[in-house]
């Protein structure tokens, strides 16, 4: 009976030294066991900005997204009308054969009309022969006399219908009517038209007319 009532009292004891322990040691804190808790669980990761996800590099986003808008190369400029003209005719280059020889007869035709000898003398080679509406030949020195002499005076000297042929590269026939309207020395008006045929041959880089025969019409 002794034994039992021994082992009631150790059983007894223990269970009081048990619950005076866990009175002393103290309960963790709200904050703590709070604590305890976050660092038991990885942080989220925060959202992304609308700024951000705006301007994400093409390495950020979705292959199926770059599938869908692929980058294209800048379309090529065009040049400019006067860009493109430039190029197409490089300044200094020559002139053609047709408006060359044009040029050459106009200015004559404008040069007798101003009794400019010099500029006919500049377009008339020196072994130049002609024949003109009155059967007469005439070389160079016949034609600068001729326009040294007239006393026309010429309200308009046009040339009309020039059409040119060449032969080769340095050899060309042109025909032509040239169309004077005016008064003469005597006062009188007059308006007559000439039909020529003018051979020029290029020597030197300059064409030279050789050779003429003129008509007048009726």
């Amino acid at each position: 009976m002794k034994l039992i009532t021994s082992l009631l009292g150790i059983v007894a004891l223990t269970f009081v030294t048990s619950a005076l322990a866990q009175e002393e040691s103290p309960s963790a804190s709200p904050e703590e066991k709070a604590s305890t808790a976050m660092q038991g669980t990885a942080a989220p990761t925060p959202p992304v900005a609308p700024e951000t996800r705006a301007t994400a590099t093409p390495a950020e986003q979705p292959a199926t997204q770059k599938k869908e808008m692929p980058l294209k190369a800048a379309p090529e400029k065009s040049a400019s009308p006067a860009a493109a003209k430039a190029a197409a005719a490089p300044s200094g280059k020559k002139m053609s054969v047709e408006a060359a020889l044009k040029d050459n007869e106009n200015r004559w035709e404008a040069a007798i009309a101003k009794h400019d000898t010099v500029s006919v003398g500049s377009m008339v080679a020196d072994d130049f022969v002609g024949v003109y509406f009155d059967g007469k030949v005439m070389t160079r020195s016949g034609v600068l006399a001729e326009s040294k002499k007239d006393r026309d005076t010429y309200k308009s000297a046009v040339n009309e219908k020039l059409a040119v042929h060449t032969y080769g590269p340095n050899a060309a026939v042109v025909v032509g009517t040239a169309h004077e309207k005016g008064t003469g020395k005597d006062g009188k008006p007059f308006d007559r038209k000439f039909r020529f045929t003018d051979t020029w041959v290029e020597r030197s880089g300059r064409w030279q007319c050789v050779a003429s025969q003129v008509m007048k019409l009726p």
